[in-house]
């Protein structure tokens, strides 16, 4: 990752109290895929920058007396997100800070310093981002929402290690050693007030991640105008039982391809995971694993395979002075679980990011039967597990950020 200063992020979501909106609200999952034009604050090696954005959001919601995401009484607007980043950049050494705050919760998001040598490949030492997945930050998707990889934890996917990346000739190589995820900080929930999905031990008897490794690969070629970056991910790691039953473990594997042709770029995945767990757990199955963020716990099933696909074109727009560029973007993405009695659980994307110098803007209309983020019709908890009401909803969503 090549990181010129250090940014600080500090992120505050409005959202309302019951769980019962939970998904209509827990919608701070992405980032721009370049962070947009900024005027950090430098002292010295050190740079301050922060982001603050708002939302507007309609959809399958039901009414409520107060803020609502529902058609019916037209949608509403309300502060998503504000966030400080510090960056570090001092000679060989660099780091980044990120801390967000939510209203009711807040957490760590980024905490590494590093070491960039000679042959400019790169150490991380602290809270960083797993290499799994396409190469370099977010995978598949392009949009607000992620794909169905961030919801059970292989994207995204920020835990407390080591990373060690290397380009040798048109390979790029990173390995990472995780000695437990990010933690939990501040909020109503026992174990979730965190940015990334991870195993959490929300009842107190539950499982905890332990000594993760990763292996990432990926081989650029080119052939004519057209570059394909062919990758593979693989991932192991322990589950620790914080209970009187038995530890267990997980493990996924990837292939995924970026192709880019001129603006356009086409971006697949296929991945297959596994959690062995204990039928003794807090859950009382083993095909079920408790997984865990933005404060509040889901299900999640514990074996499935995950295709992903997207479809990005950036147009640069020069001669328009309100609008540098505009990236609209198709993305499909299922959790195909290897479950009798699961419904699967589909997320669809087609929506557009719009950049003018600090400003970074997502119009997405996005269609789903399982995901924690879409709609209110259905219960929430279980979309990503047994997926028990499989229905399917829609939800329209701007966030316009200003970043600073």
């Amino acid at each position: 990752m090549q990181v010129t200063w250090l940014k600080i992020s500090v992120t505050g979501m409005c959202l309302i109290t019951p769980a019962l909106l939970y998904a209509a609200q827990q919608v701070d999952a992405l980032e721009p895929p370049a962070t947009p034009t900024s005027d950090d604050i430098q002292f010295g090696p050190l740079s301050v920058g922060g982001a603050m954005r708002v939302n507007y959001t309609v959809g399958d919601y039901p009414e409520t007396e107060g803020a609502s995401r529902a058609v019916r009484d037209g949608g509403n607007f309300s502060l998503d997100t504000f966030r400080l980043n510090l960056d570090l950049l001092s000679g060989a050494y660099l780091g980044k800070l990120e801390y967000r705050w939510y209203d009711g919760y807040n957490f760590l998001h980024t905490g590494w310093l590093g070491y960039r040598f000679a042959d400019q490949s790169e150490l991380q030492v602290g809270v960083n981002r797993v290499p799994f997945g396409p190469h370099p930050h977010y995978g598949v998707s392009q949009s607000w929402f992620f794909d169905q990889h961030y919801y059970v934890g292989l994207a995204d996917d920020m835990d407390l290690g080591v990373r060690y990346s290397k380009a040798l000739g048109d390979w790029q190589w990173d390995v990472g050693y995780y000695l437990t995820d990010e933690g939990s900080y501040i909020g109503f929930s026992e174990d979730s007030a965190r940015y990334s999905y991870d195993v959490v031990n929300e009842s107190g008897g539950g499982y905890a991640e332990r000594h993760q490794v990763n292996l990432r690969g990926v081989y650029t070629l080119s052939y004519h105008d057209i570059t394909n970056e062919l990758g593979f991910s693989l991932q192991y790691g322990q589950l620790e039982s914080q209970g009187r039953h038995d530890d267990g473990d997980h493990r996924a594997a990837s292939l995924h391809m970026i192709n880019r042709w001129g603006d356009f770029a086409l971006t697949s995945q296929l991945t297959y995971y596994r959690y062995d767990v204990d039928a003794a757990q807090p859950l009382g199955t083993d095909q079920l694993v408790q997984m865990g963020a933005y404060d509040f716990p889901v299900s999640v099933a514990a074996e499935a395979w995950i295709p992903a696909l997207s479809l990005i074109y950036r147009l640069e727009t020069p001669g328009v002075g309100w609008l540098d560029s505009v990236t609209p973007y198709v993305e499909y993405s299922a959790v195909h679980k290897q479950v009798n009695g699961f419904n699967d659980s589909e997320l669809m994307t087609l929506g557009a990011a719009w950049a003018n110098g600090g400003w970074y803007i997502y119009t997405d209309l996005v269609y789903s039967n399982g995901n924690e983020f879409v709609g209110g019709e259905a219960a929430f908890g279980d979309r990503l597990g047994a997926n028990a009401d499989d229905t399917w909803q829609a939800r329209f969503n701007i966030n316009f950020g200003l970043y600073f």
